[in-house]
């Protein structure tokens, strides 16, 4: 007896599915009509991944990184969950309190403690019955378990990148003509540039006054208001410099310009100089009502300070605070008063006239010129800040600087109060590894001035939560030379970084230019710019330049 097997039954069929041809590209020529009208969420691949699903968005504490989580392509509402019910009547029924296991209780877990802090209290630990007692935030914080290692360690990322502004807008008629990055920067050298002969000297100093290197944490001082006008006048309204451009050199600039340019490998943040090239000769300028004069905090540390305007401890209002800081120390260790001997140059303050009855910062100018080589003479005013008097009397010209501490937590630093006195080199190190391309340019300044002494002031905040009082916890001096060669700074590269730059501008034709560094590239670039540029940003009252800086910061007003 045979039987057939129906096998159609037992295997299904395969039918062949459409295969589209995108002659164009790749994926479906045309969308399903099973995903039409679908709400889509761009994404990104760089985007993290955080959560499946946040109901109430309230769960993430990380208010320094708030938008880690956000997309590269701006956050859509489509997708977004709102919370409309109330649960204002919502009452927890059991209210009894739960019974915590012997080991988790406080009397053993003070037992533990005193067990494994025994023998601290000698080592500055754990102290529970003297006066000092770490928190266990604190201790979490000085562990080194608790480190930055552990997060690599478990392949966590660090905080994501922060994206800095550029000084300027460039735009869209700028021509890029060259990119200048740091490594071949460093390389450069311009070996065996003489000091600089002195072309013109003016201005009036005050003497410096020694009971201040007697100052220390025991023994502090509140910085004062001191009410005097600081001139920062920029390369082309200088009347100095434009009477000497017609008869000697061909490079003309300040030396805060030239420090930043000497000094640009070591910057973080974004700054600009305008160039002009007129003839054979070159006239290096800082654009009006900007923040070039402003002294940054933090620039080189690890962790810079948040860009939040509404806090007192964001980049510009600490960089306020430190140019205020900065001038006000500079003239308080003066000896003022009309009966105060004062060391006077042969040409008065330039920026004043005789008629005018304001009160001027202690300042001496120096308008000195360098051979540097293929017929390029340069010429710069250089400023000192104060003189000593010597006991053979002869006169040591000062450049005087002031650190200044705003909070040592944030800014993972050491505390001055407690280690200025005793280990003053850590703090010296420290501010040189945050505030290294700052300490750099006051070292050139003082070098290219031919500043005997450059003074340091330590200045803190009474209270790190409020901005606006000081007192000054010490100083220190060094002799400029020495001091370049203890933080590592280099003349011969400093000296090559501005060649290299004025070598690039005498080969273009006659212009405006301006050189920028990048915000977050560790590049210099230099643009061609139309010859308007930035002229409708100068005022038309003609007071930028002269206006004192106005007060923001209310010192004692108590006379020195």
């Amino acid at each position: 007896m045979s039987e057939t097997i129906n096998t159609a039954a037992q295997f299904p069929t395969f039918e062949k599915p459409t295969v589209q041809f995108n002659e164009k590209g790749w994926g479906p020529c045309e969308l399903p009509d099973t995903f039409k009208d679908v709400p889509y969420q761009p994404f990104s691949k760089n985007d993290r991944l955080g959560k499946i699903c946040d109901w109430t968005s309230t769960s993430n504490n990380d208010k320094k990184y708030q938008n880690k989580y956000a997309s590269s392509f701006g956050t859509g509402n489509q997708y977004s969950y709102y919370h409309e019910e109330d649960e204002t009547t919502f009452h927890l029924v059991d209210t009894a309190r739960v019974q915590k296991p012997p080991h988790q209780r406080g009397r053993f877990r003070n037992m533990r403690n005193s067990r494994s802090g025994r023998g601290r209290n000698a080592r500055g630990g754990l102290n529970t019955h003297g006066m000092t007692t770490l928190s266990g935030k604190n201790v979490k914080a000085r562990d080194p378990r608790h480190g930055r290692g552990m997060g690599k360690k478990f392949g966590h990322r660090g905080p994501p990148p922060k994206m800095r502004e550029s000084s300027v807008a460039v735009r869209a008629d700028w021509a890029s003509i060259e990119e200048m990055d740091f490594p071949r920067l460093v390389k450069l050298s311009l070996p065996n540039i003489k000091e600089g002969v002195d072309i013109a000297t003016c201005g009036t100093l005050e003497y410096y006054d020694k009971t201040y290197d007697r100052i220390n944490v025991k023994n502090e001082k509140p910085l004062q208001k001191i009410d005097r006008i600081v001139h920062t006048v920029t390369t082309t309204d200088d009347p100095v410099i434009r009477r000497l451009s017609k008869t000697v050199g061909n490079v003309f600039a300040t030396d805060a310009i030239l420090a930043t340019i000497m000094c640009s490998t070591r910057s973080n943040y974004s700054w600009d100089i305008v160039i002009e090239k007129v003839g054979d000769k070159i006239f290096m300028d800082k654009r009006d009502h900007t923040e070039f004069d402003l002294l940054t905090v933090n620039e080189s540390s690890v962790e810079p300070p948040t860009d939040d305007d509404s806090s007192c401890n964001s980049p510009r209002n600490l960089a306020i605070e430190a140019t205020f800081i900065n001038h006000n120390f500079s003239q308080q260790v003066l000896k003022t008063g009309d009966q105060e001997a004062k060391y006077k140059f042969e040409e008065p303050n330039p920026f004043i006239s005789e008629d005018e009855d304001i009160q001027v910062a202690s300042v001496g100018y120096r308008y000195k010129k360098w051979e540097l080589g293929s017929d390029i003479v340069l010429v710069a005013r250089c400023e000192h800040d104060g003189v000593l008097q010597t006991p053979s009397g002869e006169p040591q010209f000062m450049s005087i600087k002031a650190l200044n501490e705003w909070d040592s937590k944030l800014a993972n630093g050491v505390e001055w109060r407690q280690k200025l006195d005793t280990q003053r080199g850590a703090v010296l190190a420290n501010e040189l590894r945050n505030n290294a391309c700052k300490l750099a340019k006051w070292t050139v300044q003082a070098v290219l001035a031919g500043s005997d002494q450059l003074k340091l002031g330590y200045v803190s905040r009474i209270n790190p939560r409020d901005h606006s009082r000081h007192v000054i916890l010490g100083t220190q001096q060094f002799k400029p030379h020495e001091f370049a060669t203890q933080i590592n700074l280099s003349m011969d590269n400093a000296w090559g970084v501005l060649r290299c730059i004025i070598d690039l501008v005498m080969k273009q034709k006659d212009g405006k230019y301006l050189i920028m560094k990048d915000p977050n590239k560790p590049i210099i670039r230099l643009y061609d710019i139309p010859d308007n540029t930035f002229d409708s940003d100068d005022s038309d009252d003609g007071e930028g330049d002269d206006e004192g800086f106005q007060q923001v910061y209310n010192y004692a007003h108590n006379k020195i």
